[in-house]
């Protein structure tokens, strides 16, 4: 499979993804039970990674495993911006950048300092309202990021 065909099947399995993962309401409550998910899964399976939970501009769930360093708060506050700013993944925009044989930062000319379209962020999307969050993990490879938050949504959606 060609780099070109795999990266439009992984934009349209992304795509997919963000239509399928929604939620009826998203509280409190919510974001600490979705955070707290992520950092079981992550425990159990021993994974460095920081989880981060917010709902519009409120940080309501915020978890350092051990590996991790303070830059992971820097990676998900850029990764945050992208889906803030654009309503989706951070995953997708970069995805849709390479599909164009370009990058993000060349598209939409955007501070990398501020903005990064790496996988990990996710739009806490619900229904009949929108975007109203975003859920991240930083300190895996981009697509191990994408997919620990996706297999959380899920697993959180269907309990």
């Amino acid at each position: 499979m060609s780099d070109d065909t795999e990266v439009r099947a992984l934009i349209a399995d992304v795509e997919r993804q963000e239509r399928e993962l929604r939620f009826a309401t998203f509280t409190n409550d919510d974001a600490w039970e979705l955070g707290t998910l992520l950092v079981r899964l992550a425990t159990e399976r021993g994974l460095p990674v920081t989880v981060d939970v917010r709902r519009g501009r409120q940080q309501l769930f915020h978890a350092a495993r051990p590996g991790t360093v303070a830059d992971n708060d820097s990676w998900i506050d850029r990764k945050v911006r992208v889906v803030e700013r654009f309503g989706t993944s951070s995953y997708l925009q970069g995805l849709r950048a390479r599909a164009k044989g370009t990058t993000f930062g060349a598209v939409h000319e955007l501070p990398l300092q501020e903005y990064a379209a790496h996988g990990g962020a996710f739009p806490v999307h619900v229904e009949g309202v929108g975007v109203v969050g975003v859920v991240t993990v930083s300190g895996l490879p981009q697509a191990d990021d994408h997919a620990l938050v996706t297999e959380a949504v899920r697993t959180f959606l269907d309990g």
